[in-house]
């Protein structure tokens, strides 16, 4: 148990090292930008900036904030524990930062804060396979938006109903109602004809970064502030020719802007309008790759403005890139977590755990008359909960409320099975090693109805109760094959004492 406990230690906390380690981690980076172009990656260090330690994210957010936005490319120099990245950019690189982790533990959404769907096609029931592609789509889509802290998974209930199941960390339910209640499926028309459409089959290239995808300019009306953003795509050959051969069918209109052609192209998603551009004379009956995408943003301030282009800018080139959903998705259930909720729970469920325990050794000692045996129940319960945690550090599950559930029930049922062995030990009638021996047959017993309980739990409810199940069933495991005989020799040598 000494040398498991040990190894769940370090599960959990990683290097010794790791505690003085000071910096900020990466946790996302905008792909084709100029940091990621420059070998920039998710997942490591960043150590100094032009020079500057950095201890914090405070210490980031300062460094970064007096330097940017510039009119000018300013030259950063960014150190990683292991390398050097070096870039000329006038705005805040396009990376996201976060204090790094004391531990390896993964805390699931209802401690982090965030919001949870439960979706599936609307009207269409699909294969195993067929949800399997959905999820990896759904995925994909998030991926390319810059989302990181997002979880897809396919879950299913007792009644082979299989559903998506979406988790974001830090978002509210109506940003991400807005993310996956679309279908996505994006249009460029002139008149009734389509020219291109979202996705790879159409669009090669989209640019995100750069002086091809910018916020051109920001100004006020007489009520409000808006933001034009522009950015580059580029055509199949096969789109490129459509469009000349439909523009070469097409009379001119001028202005005093300049000459253009007597019809627009029509940008849509799902059916709606959200763009129309001008076509210059120029482009009719021409081949051409390569079109330039423009729209607008809006708010109540200029700040604001520009957030909603941004956001409108970076959603119309996430369904250019990936293309339409196969399917129209129908939210089932919809869930928020607030983080600080999340957070005064786990405070909550440690003090009534600390609080429990030495409740149970306090009755423990008044019962047997043993301190010994007391500490030995309060070490043996803490080393479960260890245990259970290095298990999780080490497959990467998230922590999330049910799973502290669990562990509180894997407490319970270890204390239970503990009195067990102590009032076993107890017994005069035969020898101590006969008598452990009837308890672990008692506990063993036990154990398997504990797990069959568990296994359909697992699958219950869409998967909500996933959390409670897996971590109930790696406890009790624990117990059975680590703690409890562990717990037995602690107690036979104290009765040798």
């Amino acid at each position: 148990m000494i040398v498991i406990l040990l190894l769940s230690l370090l599960s959990i906390f990683g290097s010794p090292t790791k505690i003085f380690q000071e910096g900020v981690l990466v946790t996302s980076v905008e792909s084709n930008s100029t940091a990621s172009n420059e070998g920039l990656q998710k997942g490591q260090i960043i150590e100094f900036v032009d020079g500057k330690k950095v201890t914090s994210l405070e210490d980031y957010l300062l460094i970064m904030n007096q330097k940017f936005p510039s009119e000018n490319n300013l030259k950063t120099v960014i150190n990683t524990k292991d390398s050097e990245i070096i870039f000329f950019t006038n705005d805040f690189p396009e990376i996201t930062v976060s204090e790094i982790p004391k531990t390896n533990l993964v805390t699931g959404l209802d401690i982090s804060g965030g919001s949870r769907a439960l979706v599936k096609p609307q009207d269409v029931s699909l294969s195993s396979e067929e949800t399997n592609d959905l999820v990896d789509l759904i995925r994909n889509r998030f991926n390319v938006y810059g989302i990181e802290d997002v979880s897809v998974s396919k879950v299913s209930d007792l009644s082979g109903d299989e559903y998506v199941r979406v988790e974001i960390a830090g978002t509210t339910p109506e940003d991400l109602r807005a993310l996956i209640s679309e279908q996505g499926k994006f249009e460029a028309k002139i008149g009734e004809e389509v020219v291109f459409v979202g996705g790879e089959k159409d669009i090669t290239s989209v640019a995100r970064s750069g002086e091809q995808a910018v916020i051109e300019s920001c100004q006020k009306s007489t009520e409000f502030y808006f933001c034009n953003f522009r950015f580059t795509i580029f055509l199949s050959e096969d789109a490129a020719k459509r469009h000349a051969d439909i523009t070469s069918k097409l009379g001119t209109n001028s202005s005093a802007d300049g000459n253009y052609l007597s019809k627009k192209l029509d940008l849509f998603i799902d059916g709606k309008l959200v763009d129309s551009l001008f076509i210059n004379e120029g482009l009719k009956g021409q081949v051409t790759t390569q079109i330039s995408i423009t729209g607008s943003g809006f708010g109540e301030t200029e700040d604001d403005a520009y957030e909603d282009a941004f956001n409108s800018m970076n959603r119309l080139q996430t369904i250019l890139i990936t293309g339409s959903l196969p399917y129209k998705l129908e939210i089932v259930k919809l869930d928020t977590i607030s983080s600080s909720f999340g957070d005064e729970f786990s405070k909550s469920i440690l003090i009534a755990g600390i609080v429990s325990l030495f409740a149970v050794s306090i009755f423990v000692f008044l019962r047997y008359r043993n301190f010994k045996s007391s500490l030995a129940l309060i070490f043996t319960s803490i080393s479960e909960v260890i245990i259970i945690l290095g298990i999780a550090s080490l497959i990467r599950w998230n922590l999330d409320l049910p799973s502290i559930a669990g562990i509180l029930a894997t407490i319970g049922t270890g204390i239970d099975q503990q009195i067990i062995i102590l009032d076993e030990s107890r017994e005069k009638s035969s020898s101590i090693n006969f008598r452990l021996k009837r308890a672990l047959v008692i506990i063993v017993a036990a154990y398997f109805t504990g797990l069959v309980a568990m296994i359909p739990l697992y699958w219950a409810a869409a998967g909500f109760f996933k959390g409670f199940a897996l971590t109930t069933i790696i406890g009790i495991t624990a117990g059975v094959l680590i703690t409890r005989p562990a717990f037995s020799d602690i107690v036979k040598k104290i009765q040798k004492d």
